[in-house]
């Protein structure tokens, strides 16, 4: 059985700046996608095509903290690069990500790349923020860099197009992300007339966010930058490209716990998000400059 439809939501209105390197649409959470509705994710927000233009400063978001949940960066245009306070760094070309469990807490900052920067030119990301089960909040921060060679690839038929596998399993291929709770992300991409069917298992909260292009999903259009959640009815999902695209499928079993969120930091209840203030003012997050 088809997964039905819940919705098809068109691109948020306004655009916002997440320091001054990301200027993002904010597709969740919301007044009417909580966070429980789309859970084990927390938040989407999807830096749409622009071009920042070339620059001698480092434009991006400099130190703050995370605690209880991970940061996945995807890089579709332009790149990143990263610094946190357990001395890892890195840079995410497109085709990348970047995935980043803070869990009992880090600093962190991320900003356009240098050689990127000085030439400028068209920049598109997305980042999620991704849940961690309470017995896992507590786990050591760490980071995996998925370059683009490391993932998964499935070839469609008839020259249809690729998909990438971050994580999960895409037709019996495997993504190479290591997740705490059951999570599927994949990066598709369609020429014009490719057809691409899967399965998702029917307890998953599901959602696709067209990049770039137009598609048929089970049987209804999608424009380009709209999103669709899914109801959790059903388990196939078939897509057929309008148009050369780009769209990400992203599915993950719900948390079902308590969320007590305040700006970077997702606990469980407001007493530890006291904790978690309380250690990020002492300085047990480390020391990032």
């Amino acid at each position: 059985m088809e997964k039905l439809i819940e919705k098809i939501y068109s691109r948020p209105a306004r655009p916002g700046m997440v320091g001054d390197g990301f200027r993002v649409f904010n597709y969740f959470p919301n007044a009417e996608l909580t966070q429980h509705r789309v859970s084990p994710f927390l938040l989407l927000d999807f830096n749409a095509e622009y071009d920042f233009g070339p620059s001698d400063h480092l434009r991006g978001v400099d130190v703050h903290p995370h605690k209880g949940f991970e940061t996945v960066t995807i890089a579709y245009k332009g790149s990143v690069a990263h610094h946190d306070s357990t001395g890892n760094s890195g840079v995410i070309n497109p085709g990348d990500v970047q995935w980043m469990t803070a869990g009992a807490g880090i600093l962190h900052k991320e900003y356009h790349e240098e050689n990127f920067s000085k030439k400028g030119g068209p920049f598109e990301m997305v980042q999620l923020w991704v849940n961690l089960p309470a017995k896992d909040k507590l786990t050591s921060p760490k980071y995996q860099p998925i370059t683009a060679d490391k993932m998964g690839k499935v070839i469609l038929p008839g020259n249809g197009g690729t998909v990438n596998v971050i994580a999960g399993n895409f037709n019996e291929s495997e993504g190479p992300a290591s997740t705490f709770t059951p999570v599927n992300l994949f990066d598709i991409r369609l020429n014009k007339g490719g057809k691409l069917h899967t399965s998702i298992p029917i307890t998953h909260n599901s959602i696709l966010l067209v990049i770039g292009g137009k598609v048929t999903v089970n049987g209804q259009q999608a424009d380009e930058h709209s999103f669709i959640l899914f109801k959790n009815e059903g388990e196939e999902i078939n897509i057929s490209a309008d148009e050369n695209s780009v769209v990400l499928l992203l599915s993950g079993e719900p948390i079902n716990e308590p969320i007590a969120q305040y700006g970077p930091f997702v606990m469980n209840t407001p007493q530890e998000l006291q904790v978690a203030f309380q250690e990020f003012q002492s300085g047990k997050f480390g020391v990032l400059e």
